[in-house]
Order: structure tokens, then C-alpha cells, then sequence
């Protein structure tokens, strides 16, 4: 019985499993137990900003305060190290090492007595603090709901060896067609560090499908996002990005381990550009190219390039840059060297000011004589037709896999996905496939691999928060698909449980995820505007109900009940003075209005495919969009605002908020 008992206690222990999944775990036996006042000790000098984010997520995200420590480590520290051993070198040429042998970003963690996270770089370290959150968050599983906000947390001791199996794991982000506020990229990218995705493509300009603007390019909208002085009048009106605060974003990025790279599309997708500039526009193939036989669009594309890339202190700080060339039409063999000409100019102008080029594959479909550079250029494998895998790479540039059969989502297009397929992606694909064809795994010409979110269809109704929806889960599926890649071990239901235990990021609630106990006031008073931040949450994602009852009083049209930074709910809309919502500049209203002194049970239930009013326990309208061009519908969903109470005269009592 006691030798029973003995082997019992020297079991090891399980793998932690995490996203992305460890590649190598060495169970050991017993635990490690954090408290408020563990140090985290900086054992080496130029760590200081990853032991201050953990020390900073760790109280977010666990509720312990850890404390700062400088030296060698003891027992019960977290000791942060940078050691100059690499796991591996990887080869530049076509794979002849196993990617495994990756290590500018490889860590290991060992737990014992103590934690010790080593790296040779601050990025391979810096994830290396996002695996131990994460193992941290999962054994305390009640962490969102406050219970794990005690005096400890335990770890299982064992050693973690760590690296990606490829270099470039992110996506792509169409701010051009839909404004995305800069407010919800700082989050993004939080969330993208969790999870060890490291580029994020910020697509700055586009145009909205002429097909669906009544095929009129008058009425197709159009938007350039970025400050310009060198063009006054390019920036969009309806939302942009400072200099500034794209350089405040970029250094985020970079704390967070997440590299950006602006794109700027051209010459098709140029309606931006050809609406401020006439001229610049084609008769032959429609306004949304730039005539590329015009000498001055060469010289305006260089103008644009210029006041981002140039100085001491660029606007697109990062190494890379994306120059579009996607698209364009090839009917005219001579407009296609024309084609050609430009995107080998454009190539190495930017790499005239230090930046290495990126493009969308495109040199299939435009065949010609006119030499375009290759060497040390980045292509997005996006479509085999546009570019043929095996001779681009053939011709020496390195691509990143983002098949659109697989990888694009176009939120209420109907083609494409709406949401991807993450099932699927996760039990069959890896960045290797490009289209139709198959490369080694370890060919190292394939970067990595990215997804992509194109918001085609302008004025929609989708909301920042509908394209979040979409994109989480994307994030995670694949941040596992690129950084483990073949060697996932978990079937897709356990992966899937598990996605759903971990938070977005430390700190973020960008879902509007509620918890799992209903909220109740007895009466909402008038005028708080810290209401949500009580309850932990300033806003109910989607599958919520909200109840409560109004004593109704006379009030005046514009009227809110609730606000939060992204939407606000009225209880006398500014139109029609009935119960209604807006958000991402969109205004819905219900077909209710209470009439003063009645008393009235008010539900509202939402979810990503509509918004329901229940009055009295009846349901009297749903809010699912209307049908536009042919099979395609509008947006009317919201993310329930909590943060802030009105300034409203009605009583308002009993109110309740549930998951669904």
C-alpha cells in the first residue's frame, strides 16, 4: 500500500495545455504557488519591459499583486533570463532544416522551486510570459468570474521547450472600406501578443464594389485613412489615423511582439486617390485605377510613399510595408509592362528609405518581359490564378499563405466566409497549402501564413464589434495552425472547449462576455456614469438578455438609458422619440414608444444575427437587417452599452442581465 501510495505522488505532470499548444512538455511533480508579493526578478539586464508586463497582466488578469525584483532569483521567484544559446538555426534557402529548429522567437520555462523563462530574444521571452498567463488563467478556470482573485495560484511543475514553426502568423485588417477605430486596434493587438500572432496588415485605403453601389462609381464609396499633408484632402473625413497615434500603435504593436504593416493599395483600389486627383484616373478599365501610363501617378504614389517612410522618426516605423498591386487589369499587354514597370518602381523605392517590400501576388496574371524584383520581396499568395505559387517563389520571392478560398472573411457578402470554417482549418490546414497546391512543410519559402477580413460591402451595418466577433476566433484557431502546425495533438472539440476558458487578453473584454451569475438592480438611477464598471463589464455581448421595467414619464426625443464607448440605448430616440440603439453611426429604432405614466416590461435580446424587443413578455420586433442586393442583408445587431446611465426622468427598476 505505501509503494502504491509512493508512485501515486510521482506521477507526472499532464502537458498544460495552452493556445498555441506547447511543443515540448517534461512533466515534473508538485506544484509552484504564487501569492501577492512573489517577485519577478529581472536576471539579466534589457528585460525590464517584459517583467513589467507580466507584473502588469498578472494583476489584471489574476488580481495578485507581484512584486519587481533585480538579481540572480531564489526560491519562489519568477525569474526572467536572456541567454545568448539558440535552439536551432534556420536555414534561408528552400527548407532543408526542420522549422522546429526556429529560435528568434524560442523560450523555454522551467518550474520547480522557482519559475524560471529563458530566451535569446526579448520577443522569445515575451512569449514565454504569455504561455505562463495562460497556464495560470487555465488553473483557475473561474478566473473571469473574480473566484480566482485570492491568495494563490498553483502551477505544475515540468519544463517547457518552445518555438514557432513559422515566422509570420497574423492577418489582414480592410480599415479602408470600414473604419476601425484606433481605440479597438490597441486591443487587437493585446489580443494578437496572447496569442502569439505577430503581424497585423493595416489596409489604409479602398473602395467600395462598384456592383453594388447601383454601378455608379458617383455613389461607391471610397476612403483614404491615414493624416496628409503632402495631399490636403486626401484623409478620410469619416474617421482617420493621426501620425502620431499610428506611431503610438506601432510602438504597442511592438511591446506586445506584434509587427505592422501599413499597406497602401495601388494602382487598382485607387478610388480614393482618383476622386482627390482627376486626373490620375483611367478611362480605359473604370476611376478606381490609376492610370499607370500618366508619368504624374508615379509621381503621386512616390509623394504619398514618401511622407510615411522618410526621416528619422517615419510614420511606418516597422521593416515592411505592403505596396498592393493587386487586381489590376491585363487585357492590354502593353498596360500589363506598364503594370510591371510600376511595381518594380514602387519595389525599390521604398526600399530606398530602409523598408522591405510587400505585395499581393499578382505576377500571373500579369505575364510580361518587363523584370520585377524578387530578392528580399514579400508576396501574399492570396489567389493561385493571380500568382502561381511554385514560379513566384521560383523566382525568388519568399510568400505568406492566404488563401482566399479558405482564409477570407467578407462579413455579410454572401461569398467567401462570413466566419471561417475554424473546424476545418484546424484539422486540415496548414500555410504550406497554397490554393490547389502543396509544398514541403518545411519549405522555408512559405513565411507563414495570414487570414484576412475585407469589408467589400460599404455601409452594411456591420459594426467593429461584428467584425471582432469574426475575427477571435480566427485568431486562436490559427495562432495554433502557424505556430504548432502539424503537430497539434488535441482533436478539434478539445481545442474548442479549451479556446473558449481563456480570456481574449489580459484586461480585454472585447466580446462583452458576461458572467455566468445574472446581474441585478433593484433601480437604475439617472446620471452614473461608472453603472457597468461594478459589475465588471461595460457592455453584454452577443446571446444576452436585458430586462427591466419602466414607470414611463415623459421624455424628450434623444433620450439615453444606457451608453458605453461603443453604442448607446434610448429610451426616447432622436428621431422618433421611441426605444432604440445606435452605434458605429448607425441608428435603429423599435416601433415602441411607452406613453407617460404606463408601466411597461422591457426586453431586449441580442445575438450576431439580430437585436429582439420583447414587451411584457411578448416579442414585437426583430431588428435582422433588410435584403439588399439580391440575397444580401444589412447589420442590425448591438453589443447592449452598460457603462453609463442617461439623464432620463422615467423610474426604472427591476433590471436583469443574462446570458442567453
Amino acid at each position: 500500500m505505501l509503494v502504491a501510495a509512493f508512485a501515486l505522488a510521482q506521477v507526472q505532470n499532464a502537458k498544460p495545455q495552452v493556445i498555441p499548444e506547447l511543443k515540448e512538455w517534461k512533466g515534473g511533480t508538485g506544484s509552484f504557488t504564487v501569492t501577492d508579493g512573489t517577485r519577478i526578478v529581472e536576471a539579466t539586464d534589457g528585460v525590464a519591459e517584459q517583467a513589467a508586463a507580466l507584473r502588469n497582466d498578472w494583476e489584471s488578469l489574476l488580481g495578485q499583486q507581484l512584486t519587481a525584483a533585480k538579481g540572480k532569483g531564489q526560491a519562489g521567484d519568477i525569474v526572467l533570463r536572456i541567454r545568448n544559446e539558440k535552439s536551432g538555426i534556420r536555414n534561408k534557402g528552400k527548407g532543408v532544416a526542420p522549422r522546429s529548429l526556429a529560435s528568434t522567437e524560442g523560450y523555454t520555462i522551467t518550474i520547480g522551486d522557482r519559475v524560471e523563462i529563458t530566451a535569446a530574444t526579448t520577443t522569445g521571452l515575451y512569449w514565454g510570459t504569455r504561455t505562463l498567463l495562460q497556464m495560470a488563467e487555465l488553473e483557475c478556470s473561474k478566473v473571469r468570474e473574480g473566484e480566482c482573485h485570492g491568495p494563490s495560484v498553483s502551477l505544475p511543475c515540468g519544463a517547457v521547450r518552445d518555438c514557432p514553426d513559422f515566422e509570420v502568423r497574423g492577418f489582414m485588417l480592410d480599415c479602408g472600406r470600414k473604419f476601425v477605430p484606433m481605440s479597438y486596434l490597441e486591443k487587437l493587438v493585446r489580443i494578437m501578443g496572447y496569442y502569439k500572432m505577430n503581424t497585423l496588415q493595416i489596409h489604409l485605403n479602398d473602395n467600395g464594389m462598384y456592383g453594388l453601389s447601383e454601378s455608379d462609381w458617383g455613389r461607391t464609396y471610397a476612403a483614404f485613412r491615414m493624416e496628409c499633408d503632402t495631399y490636403p484632402g486626401l484623409t478620410a473625413r469619416d474617421g482617420y489615423y493621426t501620425k502620431d497615434e499610428f506611431r503610438a500603435l506601432q510602438r504597442l504593436a511592438m511591446q506586445c511582439g506584434v509587427e505592422i504593416i501599413p499597406e497602401i493599395d495601388a494602382p487598382a483600389h485607387s478610388l480614393a486617390f482618383t476622386r482627390y486627383m482627376p486626373e490620375l484616373g483611367s478611362d480605359r478599365f473604370g476611376v478606381d485605377h490609376l492610370d499607370i501610363t500618366n508619368p504624374a501617378t508615379t509621381v503621386f504614389l512616390d509623394g504619398l510613399w514618401r511622407e510615411y517612410i522618410e526621416g528619422d522618426d517615419p510614420v511606418f516605423a516597422g521593416p515592411k510595408v505592403h505596396i498592393g498591386t493587386d487586381e489590376y487589369n491585363n487585357s492590354d499587354p502593353l498596360v500589363v509592362e506598364k503594370f510591371r514597370e510600376l511595381t518594380d518602381h514602387l519595389i525599390k523605392y521604398v526600399e530606398g528609405y530602409g523598408k522591405q517590400a510587400c505585395l499581393w501576388g499578382a505576377l500571373t496574371h500579369a505575364k510580361g518581359q518587363t523584370p520585377v524584383k524578387a530578392d528580399n520581396v514579400i508576396m501574399s499568395l492570396w489567389y493561385n490564378g493571380y500568382a502561381e505559387p511554385d514560379s513566384m517563389l521560383n523566382l525568388g520571392y519568399r510568400g505568406i499563405s492566404i488563401p482566399d478560398g479558405l482564409t477570407y472573411i467578407v462579413p455579410k457578402a454572401g461569398y467567401y466566409y462570413d466566419y471561417l470554417n475554424i473546424e476545418h482549418l484546424y484539422n486540415e490546414w496548414t500555410p504550406n497549402k497554397v490554393g490547389k497546391k502543396e509544398f514541403d512543410y518545411d519549405d522555408l519559402r512559405i513565411m507563414g501564413g495570414m487570414f484576412a477580413v475585407w469589408n467589400d460591402v460599404c455601409g452594411n451595418g456591420i459594426s467593429v464589434k461584428d467584425i471582432h466577433h469574426r475575427i477571435y476566433p480566427a485568431i486562436q484557431t490559427l495562432s495554433d495552425k502557424f505556430w504548432t502546425g502539424k503537430n497539434t495533438t488535441l482533436s478539434f472539440a478539445e481545442f474548442d472547449a479549451l479556446r473558449h476558458k481563456l480570456s481574449e487578453a489580459p484586461g480585454v473584454n472585447e466580446l462583452g462576455r458576461l458572467p455566468d451569475s445574472p446581474i441585478s438592480v433593484d433601480k437604475v438611477m439617472a446620471g452614473q456614469k461608472e453603472f457597468g464598471t461594478r459589475f465588471g463589464v461595460i457592455e453584454a455581448g452577443y446571446d444576452y438578455s436585458v430586462s427591466f421595467h419602466v414607470k414611463a414619464a415623459k421624455e424628450t426625443k434623444g433620450t439615453v438609458l444606457f451608453s458605453s464607448p461603443n453604442a448607446v440605448f434610448y429610451l426616447s430616440d432622436p428621431i422618433r422619440g421611441c426605444l432604440g440603439y445606435e452605434r458605429d453611426g448607425y441608428l435603429y429604432t423599435f416601433d415602441f414608444a411607452p406613453f407617460d405614466g404606463e408601466d411597461v416590461d422591457v426586453t431586449v435580446e441580442g445575438d450576431s444575427k439580430e437585436t429582439r424587443l420583447l414587451i411584457n413578455g411578448k416579442l414585437l420586433e426583430r431588428k435582422y437587417g433588410r435584403t439588399f442586393a439580391k440575397d444580401k442583408r444589412t447589420s442590425e445587431t448591438l453589443f447592449f452599452p452598460l457603462q453609463s446611465t442617461g439623464d432620463f426622468r422615467s423610474t426604472v427598476t427591476n433590471l436583469k442581465i443574462n446570458r442567453l
